[in-house]
């Protein structure tokens, strides 16, 4: 027996059983691990049939329907979990009534079993999650928040009410115990938010937020906490408030943005906009901790009342601060760099300063927002990797990169609401994202007159495409792939598709979580209804046609230890295989 499998097998031995049991799960979280790299050890079947179709959003259409919504579906949703011929995924229920009363509904945790061919419903737990309220114009989410359950030895964890989390036996869906960290007297403007994360201990992870009830987002949070359960359900927690020394507190004031009535931006060279309450520090609502193998903690802190003060955040394992990172002043790409050239229409006021964000005239700020997913990495050198929203770029964001003492190390031009992959090869590791170069939208304002929101026709040497892209350890492409295609297609209810060309640039694609294979294979879903897999080097290998989904939520792909592939499109669970 080789050395190497002789101390593989002596490490199983010495891990608790919850993280051996962990181990053997196929897909327990967000991302597959606490790492959240994305990378099975598995090799994907081809995408050559569908194996299964489930319904657990009954409320699509309603949700598209809604005139906030324009179309689109404005909801976020859980990656399916995979253990062995088990699937625990999530189900909604309850009433649809409006996307600001989004609270209307409920949340339930299901457990499918493949028999036969078919996925079985084994049982439904009904929790009384609810996500934080609809945002304000500038403030808060504008799509309905994640409800995010991981797997740990016996157990799905499954958020709760006022901060807490179900411990919930696999077998039956009982309740094994209730973990209230904050006490059984429940405040209801207390959140669980974002996605649970389980380390190889099996401690479980996540964040919670307080709010002033009716004022949410337009009062300063009365604050926020990262939680640690451990495997005997006792709790430890540690405030945001407070946590970083050098981080603006509640009164203190931040640089806002220009008003619209001065646009072009900046409204001169050396112009400054007024200042703002930066707020508390408090969590990324959409954001899982990613845990590193030595036991160090990442997360993302903001100031609640500007999104633009925020922090990379590293933790030892009892809960005392490490590290943080500001993420301001990063970004040196706006103004006639990624945008037109200035003084012309789409780019900046003439006269300003190359690389500054239009917004502040500074440059520009890793910004966290509600509708961001993005959530750290932890690659093989203990890298962090992290996606951050920007506007002045399209709206693309920046995937961000840290050394694993803080150090901001660069960024690469696309990154919000994306979590990227991880393929470990040759010695080294690529990093997998969707890049989307967005048109309708403008460069960096929603002014049409100012900011033209036809791209390919306003700034035809960088128009709209999209791509799954691979990156070097430094952020330095190695390949894309770009979607092409232009056919919007539907499929009827013989299943017959038909297809109508009105997409020249192709469609974006609606992932916020590629898988990458043991073969370097790469799953992603588009917003055209299909599956793509994509070999090393960006050549296709094979795709399949599920539904269309025009406006989809950003949805994660899952694979099982069998190669099945689990992919979501307009609030179905589709399994795709040989």
């Amino acid at each position: 027996m080789r050395p190497k499998l002789l101390s593989w097998i002596a490490l199983l031995a010495a891990l608790p059983a919850a993280a051996v049991a962990a181990a053997g799960q196929d897909w327990p979280q967000w991302m597959k691990n606490a790492q959240h790299t994305g990378a099975t050890s598995a090799a994907g079947q081809p995408a050559a049939r569908m194996l299964a179709d489930v319904v657990y959003d009954p409320f699509v259409d309603q949700e598209k329907a809604d005139p906030l919504a324009t179309g689109d579906l404005l909801v976020h949703y859980s990656a399916p979990l995979i253990d062995g011929n088990d699937v625990y995924m999530e189900f909604k229920s309850g009433t649809y009534t409006k996307i600001q009363n989004w609270e209307t509904q409920t949340w339930n945790e299901r457990r499918l079993h493949w028999q036969n061919g078919a996925l079985v419903t084994m049982w439904s737990f009904q929790s009384d999650w609810k996500p934080v309220p609809y945002g304000t114009v500038s403030l808060g989410p504008g799509w309905e928040p994640v409800f995010h359950a991981a797997l740990s030895g016996s157990f799905v964890y499954v958020p709760g009410f006022g901060g807490s989390i179900y411990k919930v036996n696999k077998s039956d869906g009982s309740v094994a115990a209730h973990i209230q960290p904050f006490g059984s007297a429940v405040d209801p403007n207390t959140f669980t938010c974002g996605p649970l994360t389980v380390d190889a201990a099996g401690n479980v992870y996540y964040n919670t937020i307080k709010l002033v009830n009716g004022q949410a987002w337009n009062a300063d949070s009365r604050g926020s906490w990262l939680v640690k359960v451990r495997p005997d359900g006792t709790s430890a927690t540690v405030s945001y408030v407070g946590l970083i020394p050098d981080a603006p507190v509640a009164n203190d004031k931040c640089v806002g943005i220009f008003h619209q009535s001065e646009l072009p931006w900046p409204p001169s060279p050396d112009a400054v906009p007024a200042l703002v309450q930066c707020g508390s520090q408090r969590a990324a609502i959409n954001l899982a901790p990613a845990v590193a193998p030595d036991g160090t903690i990442y997360t993302v802190s903001v100031g609640h009342l500007t999104s633009r003060t925020g922090y990379m955040v590293a933790l030892n394992p009892d809960l005392t601060l490490k590290w943080a990172t500001s993420l301001r002043d990063r970004f040196t790409d706006g103004c006639n760099v990624t945008i037109p050239p200035t003084g012309t229409l789409g780019g900046c006021r003439a006269g300003a300063h190359d690389g500054v964000d239009p917004a502040q005239n500074r440059p520009g700020a890793g910004r966290v927002i509600e509708d961001n997913t993005a959530s750290p990495v932890v690659a093989p050198d203990g890298s962090i990797f992290w996606g951050a929203y920007t506007r002045f770029n399209y709206a693309q964001g920046h995937l961000m990169k840290f050394a694993p003492d803080g150090t901001y190390l660069g960024a690469f031009s696309f990154g919000w609401d994306t979590t990227p992959a991880i393929y470990g090869h040759n010695g080294t590791y690529s990093v997998i994202t969707k890049n989307n170069h967005y048109s309708d939208t403008g460069s960096y304002c929603d002014t049409d007159s100012i900011c033209p929101p036809d791209r390919t026709a306003n700034n035809p040497a960088s128009p709209e495409q999209y791509f799954i892209t691979q990156l070097s350890k430094n952020l330095v492409p190695e390949w894309s792939w770009q979607n092409t295609n232009t056919l919007s297609c539907t499929r009827d209810a013989a299943g017959h598709v038909s297809c109508v060309s009105d997409h020249p640039n192709g469609f974006e694609w609606c992932i916020n979580g590629p898988v990458v294979d043991k073969n370097g294979v790469v799953y992603a879903n588009s917003e055209d209804g299909n599956l793509y897999t994509i070999n090393q080097g960006g050549t296709l290998r094979d795709n399949l046609f599920l539904d269309l989904a025009l406006g989809a939520a950003y949805t994660p792909v899952a694979i099982g230890a069998d190669g099945k592939i689990y992919t979501q499109n307009d609030g179905h669970l589709f399994v795709v295989g040989r």
